[in-house]
């Protein structure tokens, strides 16, 4: 159904690894958190100090590596 929207709107599906760490991944200094529970909602990166909302934050991630296998540069989304 995606791939069909898609096309009828003249656009691309850039599909990503299901298992890329989006929520455990920093998106502002790309650090990985080792673990990182499903009732954490936001957090606090402990190698730069950015405050994140888990959903924002792998949004961002999401949209930087499907950008990164574009050629596309790296974005951050307002919270």
């Amino acid at each position: 159904m995606l791939e069909y929207k898609a096309a009828f709107y003249r656009r691309e599906v850039i599909k990503i690894n299901r298992f890329f760490p989006s929520s455990k991944l920093c998106s502002c200094c790309v650090e990985k958190m080792e673990s990182m529970p499903l009732k954490m909602r936001e957090w606090t990166c402990p190698f730069c100090g950015e405050h994140h909302d888990r959903n924002v934050n792998a949004a961002t991630n999401i949209l930087n590596e499907a950008l990164a296998h574009t050629g596309g540069g790296k974005h951050k989304l307002a919270a």
